[in-house]
């Protein structure tokens, strides 16, 4: 077999949402739509994730999170991770706490500790690779509490959210847009401290700008045509993001969020499903990860799907 080009990582994230997730993720990657998933320790439907993927054989990693419904570590009732109702803040009321001043990063780094603990009791071995829920493991602070964790707990990968294109990507509602630029702000000026921990990551990032209703075979094409040509971008490698050996094929992490729309009142991490998880974009998604034409045009551009602990092979 040739050498592919290219060695994609497609990662369905929120493994273990909710049953209807859960399914839809598995039949994704029994379709060959994605190669790898990240699970939600805190989820409802955690320990089913993690059955499922035994069942399967599917690799998995820890999807952290500090940001939906509630703690894992049970020293935390009362904690600024936490709202009056023993709540995590939400995407943007975390960044508004963190941003005050009035979080405290011990109390992060129990909770991150917390969940790899338990992601190792539902699955029974490390995360191969561990990432944050909604972007939160690249947020000031938390970033070089989250490399000195995965440092001691010796997992090798994470996630650079830093996309090629992101910023010609027009469609996009200018409020995406800018919370997509600052989690690429952020992403960026985290690269030095997860270098200084000896963490790695893909050549290429991808999945902000198909995500939903803008995934579709045309603009899947379009992210991984950037994504080919990072390979020879000099700002990217000036970056430090994106500077393969030209002799070896790129690695892409793409990020998806595929499968059966949560029921209303089931599913969540405590609180309930959200609207994203109960949207029908997370079935579009799962039909165009699973469409027989980006899975052939995978084939026809030496597009390998593989796992993080292939990276390497």
């Amino acid at each position: 077999m040739p050498q592919p080009r290219v060695k994609l990582v497609v990662t369905g994230d929120d493994f273990g949402y909710c049953e209807r997730r859960n399914r839809g993720i598995v039949d994704c990657f029994q379709a060959g739509g994605i190669s790898n998933v990240s699970l939600l320790v805190n989820a409802v439907s955690a320990e089913d994730a993690a059955e499922l993927a035994k069942r399967h054989h599917i690799p998995i990693g820890l999807h952290a999170n500090l940001s939906e419904g509630a703690p894992v570590c049970q020293e935390l009732k009362r904690s600024t991770l936490l709202n009056k109702d023993g709540f995590f803040h939400g995407k943007m009321g975390f960044r508004e706490v963190l941003q005050s001043g009035q979080m405290n990063m011990a109390e992060v780094e129990a909770e991150l500790r917390a969940q790899v603990k338990r992601f190792c009791e539902l699955t029974g071995h490390l995360p191969s690779h561990m990432d944050g829920h909604q972007h939160v493991h690249v947020l000031p602070e938390v970033r070089d509490v989250f490399a000195q964790v995965l440092s001691d707990f010796g997992i090798s990968y994470t996630r650079v959210p830093v996309e090629p294109g992101l910023h010609s990507c027009t469609f996009l509602p200018p409020h995406l847009r800018d919370f997509y630029l600052q989690v690429e702000k952020d992403a960026l000026q985290s690269v030095e401290v997860f270098h200084r921990h000896g963490i790695r990551w893909p050549d290429v990032y991808l999945g902000l700008s198909t995500m939903g209703q803008n995934m579709s075979l045309t603009n899947l094409k379009r992210a991984l045509g950037f994504a080919l040509e990072a390979r020879t971008s000099s700002t990217a490698q000036s970056d430090n993001i994106c500077a393969p050996d030209s002799n070896q094929p790129i690695t892409v992490e793409l990020m998806v969020h595929p499968g059966y729309p949560s029921h209303p009142l089931q599913g969540g991490c405590g609180e309930g499903p959200d609207d994203f998880s109960q949207s029908s974009d997370r079935l579009h998604e799962l039909n165009t990860l699973r469409d027989p034409a980006l899975l052939g045009y995978y084939k026809q551009q030496g597009i390998l799907l593989c796992a993080f602990n292939h990276l390497n092979t």
